[in-house]
């Protein structure tokens, strides 16, 4: 098995390594890390996948032997002037256990929330109007449209690059490691771009093209947290419910790069949780 290590986020609080594990080329998983420091990322990242890929075995407990009624012997029946067939047991009465709390369904819930909607169906028609048929996405946190003009955000590029000291030659080299192109005109995402941008104002005056941290690619993050969804085998609602129960967000498209990041490494930690310890 061999092991790759790729430094996948860097700024002023820390820094995220991803590490995958091959076998020739088949690809047996991958995991990230996050911590102050590269070197401490990568181990992170490196005891993530090894703990997925390698779960701990603990030995079954042995089962207790089965108990069997002690009945007398005949020989004892037969010396107290009794019959030798055993007396059929006589069986004891169950104690009586309280019954649990009944626990309602929806449904049988359903009579109890009947006046608040009915209330609700009572709003202005103005409001009854506004709302969709379809189930309504909440607003806050929503990306916002992409731009039509770009040329703000490449005049900053430009800014940047003659902050860092990069040349034509520079940029090329960092953007095919990037982007896998060298050009910034194949650039064709406003998503890249920004991240791009993001990634050159967090890079030092003569930071080095050929190993400065390349920036998150909000296509490969989507791309992997779908993965570790899939590998979980949770369907859509139990996703959007674990979406906002930790990041209080009704779809994966309304969070930032930073924050489908933390998503996905919340999905890995349920994934090395859900793997049997014996």
């Amino acid at each position: 098995m061999q092991l790759h290590s790729r430094l996948v986020h860097a700024d002023t609080n820390g820094r995220v390594v991803e590490v995958t594990a091959r076998e020739e080329e088949r690809l047996l998983g991958s995991a990230l890390g996050e911590a102050a420091g590269a070197e401490e990322a990568e181990e992170r990242a490196i005891s993530r996948l090894l703990q997925r890929l390698n779960p701990p075995v603990s030995p079954l407990p042995a089962p207790p032997p089965p108990s069997r009624p002690v009945r007398p012997a005949a020989g004892e029946l037969a010396d107290a002037g009794a019959s030798t067939a055993a007396p059929p047991e006589t069986p004891v009465p169950a104690k009586a256990v309280p019954a649990a709390p009944a626990v309602l369904s929806a449904a049988e819930r359903e009579p109890a929330t009947a006046a608040p909607a009915a209330q609700a169906t009572a709003a202005p028609a103005a409001q009854a109007t506004a709302a969709p048929a379809a189930p309504v996405t909440p607003t806050p946190g929503e990306p916002p449209a992409d731009p039509d003009d770009w040329s703000a955000e490449l005049a900053q590029i430009e800014l940047q690059l003659r902050r860092i000291g990069w040349g034509r030659d520079g940029e090329s080299s960092y953007l095919l490691r990037a982007f896998g192109h060298p050009s910034r005109g194949r650039l064709t995402t406003y998503a890249d771009l920004i991240a791009y941008l993001r990634a050159l104002e967090g890079l030092a005056a003569g930071a080095d093209p050929s190993d400065a941290p390349i920036p998150l690619r909000r296509r490969d993050l989507l791309a992997q947290s779908q993965q570790l969804l899939e590998q979980l085998g949770w369907g859509n609602d139990q996703g959007r419910r674990f979406l906002e129960e930790h990041l209080g967000a009704a779809s994966r498209q309304q969070l930032n790069d930073n924050q489908l990041l933390q998503f996905n490494m919340l999905l890995e930690s349920e994934l090395i949780a859900s793997v049997p310890s014996g």
